[in-house]
């Protein structure tokens, strides 16, 4: 799954550039520095996926879906937190997020409308990454590959071509936030077949008590 991923990653942005370089070179260089920038958003929430993960996890193995569901909970919020912030960042201050690169004015042009429309996916990726933690935690991994496929291939690239044959360069910038909020959906139905498979029932097993009139067996020493 991990090579898959990478692989996806690699076909996606090939493909991507090939729409975009009809356009303007200029255009293929503004989703490079987006991928650069976007990483310091993304790298703490895939951050915070790896440190929930285990705690779902070994809560799930012990039955323990209060926990579990807490876990999700907080997991939730604070990726939307740092999603939030990353969304402020490419909103209000695009012009010096592509300054660090020393952007042309042509740049410039194309990348600040870029930076702020395809920034309004971040908020339905937190959501999205932190469902995909849960289908992990609960030994369905193979949910969470489907998920990226969906997202990155199956609706990203077919709305960023038809996008960029009937809107425009301005356009095709939408296919980020229209993948995001497809991939949401898809997580949480997802998620929903999840709970109602995995969770729904879960409650920790009771120790066998001794019958009535039975001792206990003794402690052995030594």
């Amino acid at each position: 799954p991990s090579i898959l991923l990478q692989a996806i990653g690699s076909f996606t942005n090939f493909w991507l550039n090939k729409i975009l370089i009809v356009f303007t070179p200029t255009a293929v260089s503004v989703l490079g520095v987006y991928y650069k920038l976007q990483s310091f958003v993304f790298m703490p929430t895939f951050g915070l996926n790896s440190g929930a993960m285990p705690i779902m996890a070994y809560n799930y193995g012990a039955r323990n879906k209060k926990r579990f569901m807490r876990t999700l909970a907080f997991g939730i919020l604070y990726a939307v937190i740092i999603m939030t912030l990353g969304l402020l960042a490419f909103q209000i201050f695009p012009r010096e997020l592509l300054l660090l690169f020393d952007a042309s004015e042509e740049m410039l042009e194309i990348g600040i409308r870029a930076m702020r429309t395809i920034s309004i996916c971040f908020l339905p990726a937190a959501v999205g990454i932190m469902f995909s933690t849960a289908y992990q935690a609960t030994g369905k991994g193979m949910y969470s590959l489907a998920l990226t496929i969906i997202r990155q291939v199956a609706a990203l690239l077919p709305a960023a071509y038809l996008l960029s044959r009937f809107g425009g360069l301005e356009a095709v910038w939408f296919s980020y936030p229209i993948a995001e909020v497809f991939g949401l959906i898809t997580a949480a139905l997802l998620l929903i077949r999840v709970y109602n498979d995995k969770l729904k029932y879960l409650a920790p097993i009771e120790a066998e008590k001794p019958a009535e009139g039975e001792a206990e067996s003794p402690a052995v020493e030594g």
